[in-house]
């Protein structure tokens, strides 16, 4: 697979309400796999998604192949998000009107590594700069080392984050509840943020 053989663009208006449901149902199969083990549901991802069709201030990227949603990258200015991710910011001290929260980016497995996940990340902090933000956060789920769902091989995108730019914030954990695969209510998770400036 070949980079060039990929449409990545950012969806609007029309464009953006006809593809929520692909992006809906691209999000509940890619978060299904460790380490988020999301059991989502299609009601619950219409209702999540409206809010980048309603907010202005959103961003919704989409990688197509031959037409096919394959990817997808979701931005938001942080007060905009859930409250559960921006109050570690404001414990801190740190000015949410200033950061882009990069809410996800996801990838069908026979597309990544080609680097969509480059182009992911350029297209967001286009995007931030252009809404005068001056920092990128994003964050992501801390299962503990000996979960039984952990695979015996796995490579988390710890390095390709950093070598972008961004860093662990410490202390900066956002908690929020989904269900797991196999678990019949919902339980709360820790999600670690990292962040970039983009001075």
């Amino acid at each position: 697979m070949n980079i060039d053989e990929i449409d990545v663009r950012a969806l609007r208006g029309a464009e953006l309400e006809a593809a929520l449901d692909a992006v809906a149902e691209l999000r509940i199969t890619v978060f299904r796999d460790w380490p988020y083990l999301y059991d989502g549901t299609l009601d619950y991802e219409r209702q999540y998604l409206a809010t980048y069709r309603d907010n202005p201030g959103a961003l919704l990227v989409g990688a197509f192949h031959e037409g096919r949603l394959v990817g997808a990258s979701t931005s938001t200015p942080m007060e905009d998000h859930a409250p559960e991710f921006s109050a570690p910011f404001r414990e801190m001290g740190i000015p949410t009107d200033k950061i882009l929260y990069g809410a996800e980016s996801v990838l069908l497995r026979p597309y990544r590594g080609i680097g969509l996940g480059h182009r992911f990340i350029d297209l967001r902090e286009a995007h931030a700069r252009a809404l005068g933000r001056t920092h990128v956060a994003f964050c992501s789920v801390i299962r503990p080392d000996d979960h039984p769902a952990r695979p015996a091989v796995y490579r988390s995108n710890d390095a390709f984050w950093r070598g972008r730019g961004y860093e662990q914030l410490p202390g900066v954990v956002a908690r929020f509840s989904w269900k797991d695969l196999g678990d019949t209510e919902e339980t709360e998770k820790p999600l670690q943020f990292w962040m970039r400036s983009l001075d």
